[in-house]
């Protein structure tokens, strides 16, 4: 990365560190989770962002994924091989289920929050982190193939094999809250946040506008539905 991007860190977010956004989910997460919960991370995968270590946090954590990586993860107590659609363990198991960049990949995103209900406990919670559909990145992925995802992902440090197929079937506030009443949830809250733009900082120019955008995004409200990620708590109803 060019040291005139560096210095534009610098100046236009100072402090903020990678991965700010697993940062704020965190953040949810410790409020939410109590000492005696047991908790499952939804698409734990190998365990490759320290921010969604919870090991200590609850009284549990369990993780499903369908890489075979999950059972070494190293922030949970227990990691199975599974997907969504088919969660393997009993009914009413967890106090709350998190997802942090999963719902983008759902082909059926009614069949997962159906299963992620079941798993659930009575009153539990679902707390996910996932891009916003409408937001301008995930407009461009949506048109281009996932090889090129890769190619993108590797520039940035990040290994091909966890780059994965988006979907974008149930990423906007519109799609969550007409799919959560059907799957027995009621919405506690959807948050949208914009902050450094990171895929746009692989040049001054380019960072410069990513940074524009973000300065409009946050300070105008009819453009709340546009920022990058859609954070959100969903509660079991039935």
């Amino acid at each position: 990365m060019g040291s005139l991007v560096m210095r534009l860190d610098r100046a236009l977010y100072p402090g903020i560190q990678k991965n700010w956004d697993d940062g704020l989910f965190r953040a949810c997460l410790l409020k939410a989770i109590r000492p005696d919960d047991t908790i499952l991370d939804l698409g734990a995968g190998a365990g490759i962002v320290s921010q969604l270590n919870l090991l200590g946090i609850a009284r549990k954590v369990c993780g499903v994924d369908p890489d075979e990586r999950v059972t070494r993860n190293p922030y949970l107590n227990e990691g199975r091989i599974g997907l969504g659609e088919d969660i393997p363990y009993p009914s009413g198991t967890f106090d709350i289920v998190f997802s942090a960049n999963v719902l983008e990949h759902l082909s059926d995103p009614q069949a997962v929050f159906q299963e992620v209900n079941r798993v659930l406990k009575p009153h539990g919670r679902f707390l996910f982190k996932t891009p916003n559909r409408w937001h301008y990145m995930p407009l461009i992925a949506q048109l281009t193939p996932t090889r090129f995802h890769k190619y993108f992902n590797r520039l940035r440090g990040r290994a091909a094999v966890d780059t994965f197929p988006t979907r974008y079937r149930v990423n906007s506030a519109g799609a969550i809250r007409r799919l959560a009443p059907t799957c027995g949830y009621k919405v506690v809250s959807l948050q949208f946040v914009e902050g450094r733009p990171e895929y746009l900082r692989f040049s001054a120019l380019t960072y410069l506008i990513g940074a524009g955008y973000e300065r409009l995004a946050n300070r105008i409200a009819l453009l709340e539905k546009l920022r990058v990620v859609i954070i959100g708590e969903l509660q079991k109803t039935r």
